[in-house]
């Protein structure tokens, strides 16, 4: 059922860039190229639309790494139970590296309705990790690296960044260490990947 719904709307974008297309092959073909196809994962297609029996074929194509939106591939229920169990498993982490800190000594861990806010004071500033249902992200802001977008990875069962490839986890393993002056070890908290 799914493949015959991706048919359809590859049809319906053939004939809707039928009209914007350049390239021809000939007077009854025309290209149509960078389409996404969510459920088979093909990034970039070319396809062929035959004017005269109204049909598209997909000529060529390769698949990405990952796909552009990852989390579409998960369930709300999921997601959110990913998520909380993600945003508890921080949470009890930074308050572990908090109380074992002593020049952090005016530091907070707080975690309510989704949002995580560590605040380490002067002059570490706040970090807050907080689920965005509605876009199935975590999402995180550093006082280091400024904010990013996370996705889960439903294959690898971790948060990716995926302008840059690294996961949540392994940002904090990079940025948190230098303010508790420790090693730390995210390895611990659930749906972690750190190299």
């Amino acid at each position: 059922m799914q493949c015959c719904r991706n048919i359809i709307n590859i049809r319906r974008i053939s004939r809707l860039a039928q009209a914007r297309t350049a390239s021809t092959f000939s007077s009854s073909r025309k290209i149509n190229s960078n389409m996404y196809c969510p459920s088979s994962r093909i990034s970039m297609a070319t396809c062929i639309f035959d004017q005269s029996s109204s049909t598209s074929k997909i000529f060529h194509s390769k698949k990405l790494s990952t796909a552009p939106n990852e989390n579409e591939f998960i369930d709300s229920l999921t997601f959110e139970r990913v998520c909380e169990e993600t945003l508890e498993s921080l949470s009890e982490y930074f308050e572990e590296l908090v109380e074992n800190s002593q020049h952090l000594n005016t530091a907070d861990v707080a975690y309510s309705s989704g949002v995580l806010t560590v605040t380490f004071g002067p002059p570490y500033g706040t970090y807050v990790i907080n689920r965005q249902s509605p876009n199935r992200q975590i999402w995180l802001s550093s006082p280091t690296s400024g904010p990013k977008r996370y996705d889960y990875v439903t294959e690898g069962n971790y948060w990716i960044y995926k302008h840059d490839g690294n996961s949540l986890h392994q940002l904090l393993q990079e940025e948190i260490p230098k303010i508790v002056k420790t090693k730390v070890d995210f390895t611990k908290c659930l749906h972690s990947l750190v190299s």
